[in-house]
């Protein structure tokens, strides 16, 4: 069992929503990314998702765009996001979620991401634009190595891929909220609670849910029908705005610990 699928465990039978946390890795560069990954775990995060930052990241919008261009500007790799990991490890037991995009994944090759990222610490991947149906030699190596395998589905995803996908996540399906691309919005999009019912009707995997998640409301309002919410967008702002002084790390803690605050509403 990974400390991801521990971790949902332990929360769902407390009656207490997940948070969990995206920042984009080598923003603005590898060794405040693991000061930021710790400072978010101790603030109350649940399960921290690391962006491998990607030059053509379709299903980002402005902000993580813009993360990942900073990050890659900062001479990020694989292999240094990897490293991130390692020395998050040392210190810390929080379940992490490496999220990137195929490309750079078949490039460093599949058995060897994952050999590598299950012997840094990770516990699971996200791929966002691998297909259900295209998945299965990424799934065997990522079982041979215990990873999660957390796919997304989104409001236009029918019954029948909502069932395709049930069948081989592990760890949690990721309910995207809304169609287009991740970023801060002002309210939630209508329908979620449903599309959340759909999933949940065809899996008992942590339904967790993301893309315009961004306020303590919002997580609230998530976590009454969901088993969790995913936040991006908003830290990722508070990073690009702060960089690495000595405020960011205050700020990141206040928006963390608010946003923890409400999941405990069941």
């Amino acid at each position: 069992m990974t400390r991801l699928v521990k971790r949902l465990a332990e929360l769902r039978t407390a009656g207490e929503g997940a948070l969990v946390c995206f920042v984009t890795a080598g923003d603005p560069d590898l060794q405040t990314s693991t000061k930021i990954v710790l400072a978010l775990a101790q603030a109350g995060a649940d399960v921290i998702e690391l962006g491998i930052p990607f030059s053509d990241p379709i299903a980002d919008g402005p902000s993580i765009q813009a993360s990942s261009m900073r990050a890659l500007l900062a001479g990020t790799t694989v292999r240094g996001v990897l490293g991130l990991v390692r020395e998050v490890r040392k210190t810390s037991d929080v379940p992490l979620v490496l999220m990137t995009y195929y490309n750079p994944v078949q490039r460093y090759g599949l058995e060897q991401f994952a050999c590598d990222a299950a012997n840094t610490g990770a516990d699971g991947v996200i791929l966002t634009d691998l297909t259900v149906e295209e998945s299965g030699e990424w799934k065997k190596v990522a079982e041979r190595h215990g990873l999660n395998t957390i796919f997304l589905l989104a409001p236009t995803s029918t019954d029948i891929r909502i069932r395709k996908v049930a069948k081989v996540a592990s760890g949690f399906v990721y309910c995207v909220s809304r169609t287009g691309v991740t970023g801060e919005r002002t309210e939630l999009a209508s329908g979620v609670s449903e599309l959340v019912a759909r999933i949940k009707a065809s899996t008992d995997l942590p339904v967790l849910v993301g893309f315009g998640v961004s306020k303590p409301e919002h997580v609230r309002e998530v976590c009454s029908y969901a088993d969790g919410a995913v936040v991006g967008s908003a830290l990722v702002n508070l990073i690009a705005e702060y960089g690495s002084s000595a405020e960011l790390f205050s700020r990141l803690s206040k928006m963390v610990a608010e946003l923890k605050a409400a999941t405990k509403v069941k």
